[in-house]
């Protein structure tokens, strides 16, 4: 199954989203916010599958992360998660860079198939259907 990094400060949401996502059997790592979810991907040299973040978090934001992966590692998947509208409609310019947003509150049926679609899509891409599944610079808070 594929690599999957987690940006999320709520510590709630991250527990319920990295079990979930694990439980698929996906390889799951979870960072507390975008700064070291960016961290991670730069020590990882961006060695991931797909990164699901949380738009608004404390020192660097999703969308921020979102761009830094765009730069550095644009072949890497972004998914975004939010439970602000207008953050909902912030996103919809960064459509060249991310796969799309999940709005909160979702199910954890709606992320699944947000994963699957994606990693299948990519797999499909690749022309590697064995691992489709089935159904840098860092910036610092100032």
């Amino acid at each position: 199954m594929a690599r999957i990094l987690i940006a999320e400060d709520d510590a709630g949401v991250r527990l319920l989203v990295s079990r979930a996502l694990g439980l698929e059997g996906h390889e799951v790592t979870v960072a507390e916010d975008g700064e070291m979810a960016l961290d991670v991907l730069v020590e990882r040299d961006g060695a991931f599958d797909f990164v699901l973040s949380d738009i608004r978090m404390p020192c660097l934001t999703g969308i921020e992360l979102a761009h830094e992966i765009a730069a550095s590692w644009p072949h890497l998947p972004v998914l975004l998660m939010t439970g602000y509208a207008e953050q909902m409609e912030a996103a919809e310019d960064l459509t060249a860079i991310i796969e799309g947003v999940v709005e909160k509150p979702f199910s954890i049926a709606e992320l699944r198939r947000e994963v699957a679609r994606i990693l299948a899509e990519r797999a499909a891409q690749k022309g590697d259907t064995a691992d489709a599944p089935t159904a840098p610079h860092i910036r610092r808070c100032a």
